[in-house]
């Protein structure tokens, strides 16, 4: 078998979206990919190129995963390629049918790139352990231990009882146990059985699993030491036969705990960033609405005027004898109709500054877009210029952090009638539009017919502390990207032809 072949990788998705996220991920990792949009395409391409792995989504029409499988396993050419589901499907049963299908591993829907590259070369590695293994076997015994005494992972041949008859020198070195301590020992007594071990590991189930012919890939064990230290390691688990019966097993066991310990380390990495690019966003909150105060405060001060001219008038009315209640009346529910004008102001304005508490919920896009409307349209009449937006029928409901959205379209909103604040057609007005103009997303579009943009805007619009603007931070669009890409969308812009310019963000209809 030639490199290429050994390191090819197919990938199956129907999805176009899905299988540009998987080829961009792995594009810079040394394989050789392969691309197939349904399950006949994909046995095809198997049967001629023999990859190494197949990453194989589940929800396919015509054909779904499971039935790729079957096909891909019962054929002798295309049985040793490696199978690793891809599917939003995360109950037991679908996995546990993967697994019996001849899957070695699952991986759920978002993808995490450092997940998908992990578990790629994880399993890239182990296939390929595998097969040097299986070619080695038909040389002379002492020729294949002289190869697997130089491998990295460490190497353990059983019997048929679980009894240790090979051991490499990886494998005497993770277990501290010299060869002559461990040849004819329990490997799963010796190594692995204590009631330490990870709780969703059941030795007997493993044993009885490798025992009727089934391979076993990424199992995670502790392994103990002879010096009493305990280290975790990844293992795949290979029956070997004589043609009729199961006489022994091949387990590969490489040690992870540094890896899982990095792993830990980055999503405690990650959690913080996400923390700073809240704060960040809050920050840029507190700031839009600084700059909107003045507004705001007009929009208040007048219903506040209207309630203290109408006490004045409700004071004249209850002081003339006799009191005409009705007159009297009016003016009290005129009153109340005021002070829920001001207090709808102020409600807007603490829902906006506050700090997201709830995360992500389903919103409806039409409701979201006409509060930023609402907000914006202070701006507006400060600066003269209209926001026009005409909710979109039969609008579906959408996975958002509300307030996140909201503050990416105010800040779209606000950066338009800034750039038309001077413009000779201000008086267009911004336009916001709500589309489905493909598949699986929904686009918020907001169209201004101002000044437009610089040359250079595409490389470093969204980037930190760039600006346009004399008193600018230049946080408001890189927040704006980081709140976008945090909810599985994309951003950009538009030059109109006819002028100006045109933002635009995606946001995928339901979360996968």
């Amino acid at each position: 078998m030639n490199v290429s072949t050994a390191r090819s990788v197919l990938l199956v998705d129907d999805n176009p979206t899905n299988l540009q996220v998987l080829y961009k991920t792995l594009s810079d990792q040394g394989y050789h990919l392969l691309i197939a949009r349904d399950g006949k395409v994909a046995l095809q391409i198997a049967k001629s190129a023999r990859p190494v792995l197949v990453l194989l989504d589940i929800m396919m029409p015509e054909m779904d995963g499971f039935e790729v499988c079957r096909r891909l396993k019962a054929d002798p050419e295309t049985a040793s390629s490696a199978i690793i589901f891809l599917s939003a499907l995360g109950d037991v049963n679908t996995k546990v049918q993967g697994f019996e299908l001849g899957a070695v591993d699952y991986i759920s829907k978002p993808f995490q790139a450092e997940e998908i590259v992990a578990r790629v070369a994880t399993h890239v590695r182990l296939r390929e352990l595998e097969e040097q293994l299986a070619a080695k076997n038909k040389e002379l015994s002492s020729e294949n231990a002289r190869i697997l005494s130089t491998m990295a992972d460490g190497v353990c041949g059983l019997d048929a009882e679980g009894r240790i008859t090979y051991v490499n020198n990886a494998a005497q070195y993770l277990s501290g146990y010299t060869e002559a301590e461990l040849l004819n020992r329990s490997c799963y007594q010796l190594l692995f059985e204590r009631e330490e071990q990870l709780a969703d590991i059941n030795m007997a189930t493993v044993i009885h699993s490798l025992s009727h012919g089934k391979k076993l890939s990424n199992l995670e064990f502790i392994l103990f030491a002879k010096d009493g230290s305990k280290r975790l390691v990844m293992a795949s688990c290979t029956p070997a036969t004589n043609g009729q019966e199961v006489i022994g097993f091949v387990m590969v066991f490489r040690d992870i705990t540094d890896f899982r310990e990095s792993q830990r380390q980055l999503e405690r990495a990650r959690e913080e960033l996400q923390s700073q690019q809240q704060h960040l966003a809050h920050i840029e909150r507190l700031s839009t609405m600084g700059e909107m105060a003045a507004g705001f405060a007009h929009e208040v001060n007048q219903p506040l005027t209207a309630i203290s001219n109408y006490a004045s008038v409700a004071v004249r009315f209850a002081d003339k004898e006799p009191i005409d209640k009705e007159k009297l009346k009016d003016i009290l529910v005129k009153m109340a109709a005021q002070a829920v004008r001001a207090s709808e102001v102020i409600k807007r304005l603490r829902n906006f500054v506050k700090k997201p508490v709830s995360g992500i919920a389903m919103q409806d896009p039409n409701d979201l877009i006409q509060d930023v409307v609402t907000l914006a349209e202070v701006d507006g009449r400060n600066n003269n210029v209209p926001v026009f937006f005409t909710p979109l029928a039969d609008a579906p409901v959408i996975a958002m952090d509300s307030i996140q959205i909201q503050q990416v379209a105010l800040n779209l909103v606000r950066n338009a009638m800034e750039a038309m604040a001077a413009s000779e057609h201000r008086e267009l007005g911004v336009v916001i539009q709500l589309e489905i103009d493909r598949p699986g997303y929904i686009t918020v579009a907001v169209k201004d017919r101002g000044h437009g943009l610089a040359d250079d805007a595409e490389e470093r619009l969204f980037h930190p502390f760039y600006t346009t603007k004399e008193e600018g931070m230049g946080i408001g669009l890189s927040v704006c990207h980081s709140i976008i890409q945090s909810h599985q969308g994309e951003i950009g812009f538009l030059r109109n032809p006819e002028g100006g310019t045109t933002f635009y963000f995606t946001l995928p209809l339901q979360v996968q």
